[in-house]
């Protein structure tokens, strides 16, 4: 059984040592809601800031590659893949999916819901000053391949 805590209770970085190297794969998402007119602003390319969704998506693929930092207890990983899409849902939402992919010996699932965050994040900072009022919703895991736990899907909502 895997823990982050040794046999004294303390936190721990779990050891991977004797686990086998497998292709891993995760999936997570995130939503970003907004005024409809925030939304119409970044699609038009008429923001003060620029490119709104080229710098999250930036943003998210940093974030992905530094999870270790940021997250305690995560293991720094040599990534192989990492894509943030950003799709916009009229009237008021954004929908950042971000995919981090490795072979190794522990999964990616902290990287891809980092990702997910950040770029989130990143579309509240720059937009902050004409919407205050957005909100991140439904970050989450959709989907985990590989490794030892085997497949994990979210059933999406009807």
């Amino acid at each position: 059984m895997l823990t982050h805590l040794d046999s004294q209770g303390r936190a721990m970085m779990v050891d991977v040592t004797d686990k086998q190297v497998t292709f891993r794969e995760a999936v997570a998402e995130a939503r970003v809601r907004m005024q409809p007119e925030t939304l119409h602003l970044i699609q038009s390319g008429g923001h003060p800031k620029g490119d709104v969704f080229a710098v999250a998506r930036i943003a998210g693929i940093q974030a992905a590659k530094k999870t270790h930092e940021l997250i305690p207890l995560c293991h720094p990983l040599m990534l192989t893949g990492v894509k943030v899409e950003l799709v916009t849902c009229e009237p008021d939402s954004v929908y950042i999916t971000a995919t981090c992919k490795l072979s190794g010996q522990t999964g990616v699932e902290m990287e891809a819901l980092t990702a997910a965050s950040v770029a989130a994040l990143t579309i509240y900072d720059m937009c902050k000053a004409v919407d205050r009022g957005m909100s991140i919703e439904a970050v989450r895991l959709l989907e985990k391949k590989g490794g030892k736990s085997g497949h994990f899907k979210v059933e999406h909502d009807a």
